[in-house]
């Protein structure tokens, strides 16, 4: 082989051939050229009397720079009497004996995350901001119970102890699968408490709350696609996940079919559609109902809802496009949705809420609702509820529909259907 100096220029211009070739420029440092074009960093040296060849990445991926790198560090080792090539397999056996906690992360997310959860991206999210750059170079077995609750104290110490408990919950987890595939032989969890009290969830907005917030959402910064859904949650009752997935061929007349895949129950749910339901989802489209705004392949992102409610909740006020700061340094923010705090889930604890004060039997909003039931009630009553629920939200509708419009017909009853 020709000897040459590589430049990163120089490899650039190696065309490919009907075969492969090989350049070197001496002492083993070699690129391989592909007949498809991929190029290939090697070391090809000597050893106990064999010739070997260590691939040290693909150009451009690893650049000449850090190629060269890889190159001298494995040189040294030939010269101290080590095979580079054995080495680096036997540290891929003692990586996967032994991970990282980078490693779990990434074994964790995609062995059981994403089969099992839907929302597996936020596990991979809230692993990633507080969990990886703490640990993730150490290795999973060296992570003990005093690191666990470190970890906590500082996420609760920055103010967010919400965010300390959901970390504490997927972390874990995390370790508790790495117990059940013999990775671990004790989880580092194992006695740690929750790090701040749990806060039960019971908020359900006023009819006042209820008014102001629909015509809010009109005006407020948020993509139609993101109002509608927000509203459609409230008039049907289902959960935010279910709603944003929705997809025309899930929905036939006024009946909506949510596929066991995509229900949190795993078993398939149907929600009667009302005309306010209807005009909220808007004309038959090809597509996701609530279409991302990166792709029509995909629908919203269920964080993008809490993000948009966030926003609006405490909105930075702007004069000629400037932020404006108050005494204390922070920025000035308004209430955009004109209401306390709350989440896209509270707007389906309202639903329940509207429909309990109407007199709905709580049998038939849980039915609405798809919440799980008792084992014998799921597993041998098969009535599919279909009136009970299909009055149940003709009577959510009417509730609402008196509120936003300001009516005072009365209390609201519900009507009971003909045979």
């Amino acid at each position: 082989m020709k000897k040459t100096l590589f430049t990163d220029k120089m490899i650039k211009a190696l065309k490919p051939e009907s075969t492969d070739y090989s350049r070197s420029e001496g002492n083993g440092f070699t690129v391989r050229v592909m007949p498809s074009g991929v190029k290939t960093w090697l070391y090809v040296y000597a050893f106990d009397g064999k010739r070997r060849k260590m691939n040290l990445g693909q150009y451009p991926a690893i650049s000449l720079e850090d190629a060269r790198s890889r190159f001298e560090a494995a040189r040294r080792q030939v010269k101290n009497g080590v095979d580079p090539l054995a080495a680096a397999e036997q540290a891929k056996v003692e990586r996967i004996k032994s991970p990282t906690v980078a490693d779990l992360i990434d074994e964790y997310i995609e062995k059981h995350a994403k089969p099992h959860k839907r929302g597996w991206a936020e596990d991979k999210r809230i692993l990633e901001r507080d969990a990886l750059p703490a640990w993730g170079k150490r290795k999973a077995a060296d992570i003990t119970k005093r690191d666990v609750v470190l970890l906590l104290e500082k996420i609760v110490e920055r103010g967010s102890p919400g965010s300390a408990n959901n970390n504490f919950k997927i972390i874990r987890k995390m370790f508790s699968f790495a117990v059940e595939r013999d990775i671990l032989q004790i989880s580092p969890c194992i006695g740690v408490k929750m790090p701040s009290p749990l806060v039960i969830k019971d908020r359900a907005l006023s009819e006042q709350e209820i008014s102001t917030l629909w015509r809010a959402l009109d005006t407020c910064h948020a993509s139609d696609e993101i109002k509608r859904a927000l509203k459609l949650i409230l008039v049907t009752g289902q959960r935010p996940g279910e709603v944003i997935g929705m997809h025309p061929r899930e929905i036939d007349g006024h009946w909506w079919t949510i596929p066991a895949e995509r229900s949190k129950n795993k078993r398939s749910h149907r929600v009667y559609l009302t005309k306010t339901a209807l005009e909220l989802i808007g004309p038959e489209c090809n597509g996701y109902v609530f279409p991302s705004p990166r792709t029509a392949l995909k629908p919203i992102e269920v964080n993008a809802l809490a993000h948009v409610v966030r926003r609006n909740l405490k909105s930075p006020v702007k004069i000629n496009g400037q932020e404006v700061f108050g005494k204390d340094g922070q920025p000035v923010t308004e209430n955009k949705l004109g209401v306390a705090s709350f989440t896209p889930h509270d707007l389906r604890r309202t639903a329940n809420t509207l429909m309990a004060s109407c007199k709905i039997i709580k049998e038939h909003r849980e039915r609405v609702l798809n919440h799980t039931l008792e084992r014998l009630d799921g597993t041998y009553n098969l009535h599919d509820y279909d009136d009970e629920k299909q009055m149940a939200l003709e009577t959510l509708e009417r509730k609402i529909l008196q509120i936003i419009n300001g009516s005072a017909a009365g209390k609201v009853v519900p009507i009971k259907r003909a045979a």
